[in-house]
This record gives structure tokens, sequence and C-alpha cells, in this order.
């Protein structure tokens, strides 16, 4: 059996497992990951409807709080996910055929098919109830899934080490990236905050992963704010960082 082969059928076995281990063999799991963002996009809804009259874009809140809880859901259910791929399938790792970075590659599969599903069902349910359906610009979603994906596995890999080599950094970093929910974009717009509040959001790359996958859906929006060039440099400067890091402590996350 070629090397290709063997790998393929290494990730598609850990990836059913994962399968089975995330969702378990009732329909129950698989309801959860709809309903979870289902209840965060209509707890949006009801609040900041009571308090103003339309969204930052458009005239549509559940349309508009959509595109920003799961744009940020491309980036923070995989991070989240990945950074304890390896601790979680640490049995796993005493076979010689299974890789520490095989343990990240099928959950980044699974969240991605996971993520890109529960997309689908929300937004088409949204767009049943609107007279007018937006125009879907799909080469902006594919580029903000692309880069999401790439931060995520970045910060995933560089996590999974650190998880398991630092208990304390654990911690730390729940802690500093909690407020990211509330300053990334999901609320608001970005572009439309006054300077200097503008300038310092915008050095955060989810806030361009979100609008990005924003003017996917509003053809209006001009996101005057939007660096993709920005954006794939942090993507690409995260991974290969992350990568290194990764692949320089394969030994360290087989044996501790």
């Amino acid at each position: 059996m070629s090397l290709e082969k063997a790998y393929l059928r290494v990730v598609s076995a850990m990836v059913i497992r994962e399968m089975s281990t995330k969702f378990g063999s009732k329909p129950g799991g698989y309801i959860w990951a709809l309903l979870e963002p289902i209840g965060y996009i209509l707890m949006m809804t009801l609040i900041f409807g009571a308090i103003a009259h339309a969204p930052a874009l458009g005239t549509n809140f559940v349309l508009f709080f959509a595109t920003g809880y799961l744009g940020y859901q491309m980036y923070h259910a995989k991070v989240m996910y990945l950074s304890s791929a390896v601790r979680a399938n640490k049995p796993l790792l005493s076979y010689p055929n299974v890789a520490p970075i095989d343990t990240v590659t099928a959950r980044f599969i699974l969240q991605t098919l996971t993520t890109t599903l529960v997309s689908v069902i929300v937004f088409s349910v949204i767009f049943l109830t609107l007279q007018h359906k937006p125009e879907i610009n799909w080469t902006r979603l594919f580029e903000a899934e692309l880069y999401a994906g790439a931060l995520a596995l970045g910060v995933g890999f560089f996590n999974s080490v650190m998880f398991t080599k630092y208990a304390i950094y654990e911690q730390l970093y729940g802690i500093l990236t909690r407020p990211m929910f509330l300053l990334c974009g999901v609320f608001f717009l970005p572009d439309s905050m006054p300077t200097p509040y503008r300038d310092v959001l915008l050095i955060n790359p989810l806030c361009h992963v979100i609008m990005l996958f924003r003017s996917g859906f509003y053809p209006e929006y001009r996101a005057t704010g939007l660096s993709v060039s920005y954006l794939a440099w942090c993507a690409a400067t995260i991974f290969v960082i992350g990568l290194v890091v990764f692949t320089l402590s394969r030994k360290t996350l087989r044996n501790e």
C-alpha cells in the first residue's frame, strides 16, 4: 500500500472516530451543533433589535448577526477543537502509523464540514424569510473560509504544543482571547468605528475575516477597512509559525 493511501486511511478512520466522539451515536449531538448558533443569533437579534431600529448593515438583524457569528465561528470553532487534538488522542500516538499531525488534520476536516453544513442550513432558513434574497459572492465566502482555516490551523498547531507542555498557558490563552468575540466585528462594523479605535481593531485579522465574509452577502458593503493582502500575510505567517513549532515538537507530543 502506498504512503498516500495509508495516510488517507488513517485520517479517514480518525475523522470517523472524532465524529463518533464529538456527536455520539445519537442524533441529538448533531442537532445541538445546529441549535447553538441559532440560539446565539436569535439572542443577539432580540437584544440589539430592542435597542436599535436597524442593523449596522442592511435591514435584517438576523442576517447581519448570522454573517458575523458564523464568520467568527469559521475560525473560533476550529481553533478550539484543534488546540486539544493531540492531547485528546494521546493513546493513539502509541501506534507507529498515527502521527500527531493526523489528529489535527482529522479534527480540521470534521470541523470544517460541520461549520459549513451548519452555515448552509442557517442561511437557507434565513433566505426563506427574506423577500429579496441577497446576491451571494461565492469567491468572497471561499476566501474568508480559506484565510480563517489557515489562521485556525496555525494557532491550533501552536496551541497543541503549548497546551501539552504548559498547563498555565491554556488558562492564560482562555483569559486573553475571551474578549475576542466582542472585538472582532460580530456585533458591529469595524470600519465604521472612529479613529484611532478603528485602526487598533483592524490589526486583528479576524476583523478582516468577518468583513470579507459579510461582503459576500452584502454587495453594497464597501468594507473600506478590509485588506485582503494584510489578511493573507497574517494567515500565512501564523500558519507557518504554528506548523514549524508543531513539527519541531513531534517527539515531545508523542512522549509527554
